[in-house]
C-alpha cells in the first residue's frame, strides 16, 4: 500500500480485503521466471510477495523493455529513467498504450494506479499473463506462460460431405426415437390445499 493514501475503512477495506485475497504467489513466480527469461536478466528485488514484485515493476522500465522484447520492432522508444512519480506512472502508461497496440484488450490490462499505488496486483499479474498469450499469438517462440490462445481452423468440405451432413437429425432438433420428457416426475409433488 502507498504511504500516500489514507488508511481504508468500511466498504474500501473489505473491497481491499478481497482484492488482496486473490493475490496468488505461485502465479506471481512465472510471471517472475517468465519476465526474467525474455529480458534475460534478473529481477532486482528476488523477494516473493506483492509488495516484493509491485516494488519491481513500479517504474515501468522493466515492462517496457519487456513489450519492446515480445515485439519484432519496439514499441515504446523512449523508456523514462527517472525516479519522478509521474515519470514512472508515465512510463507505465506508456506500456499499457504499447500492450493494445500489441493486440491486448481493454478488460485485458490494469490500471495505472493498480500497479504504482499496489491497489490490485492480482490484475496486474492477470496482464501479464495476457501479454504472454497474445506474444506468442503474434509469432513469439521463447518462453510462455498461461493459456494459448486458439487460431482460426478453417475446414473446406466438398458439396458431397455438405449433402450427407443434410440427412443427418441432431438430437437439438428435439426428435430422438420418439423420447421426450413429459411426464417426467422429479421426487415427490408439491401439494396445494385449499
Amino acid at each position: 500500500m502507498s504511504d500516500v493514501r489514507a488508511k481504508k475503512s468500511g466498504l474500501s477495506a473489505d473491497i481491499q480485503k478481497k482484492l488482496d485475497a486473490k493475490y496468488n504467489v505461485d502465479q506471481e513466480k512465472q510471471c517472475r521466471e517468465w519476465i526474467e527469461a525474455v529480458l534475460g536478466e534478473s529481477l532486482p528485488d528476488q523477494e516473493v510477495g506483492k509488495n516484493h514484485f509491485q516494488s519491481c515493476l513500479k517504474d515501468g522500465q522493466i515492462l517496457c523493455r519487456l513489450i519492446n522484447a515480445l515485439s519484432p520492432s519496439p514499441l515504446i522508444s523512449k523508456i523514462n529513467t527517472q525516479t519522478m512519480a509521474f515519470k514512472q506512472m508515465e512510463n507505465i502508461e506508456k506500456f499499457l498504450n504499447a500492450c493494445k497496440k500489441f493486440g491486448l484488450q481493454d478488460g485485458d490490462l490494469f490500471q495505472t494506479a493498480d500497479l504504482y499505488e499496489c491497489q490490485n496486483m492480482s490484475q496486474v499479474i492477470l496482464s501479464i499473463f495476457a501479454l504472454s498469450s497474445v506474444a506468442q499469438k503474434n509469432g513469439y517462440e521463447g518462453a510462455c506462460i498461461g493459456t494459448k490462445i486458439s487460431t482460426e481452423n478453417k475446414r473446406n468440405f466438398t458439396d458431397e460431405q455438405l449433402r450427407q451432413g443434410e440427412t443427418v437429425i441432431g438430437l437439438q432438433m428435439g426428435s430422438h426415437k420418439g423420447a421426450s420428457q413429459a411426464g417426467m416426475n422429479m421426487g415427490k409433488t408439491r401439494a396445494i390445499m385449499d
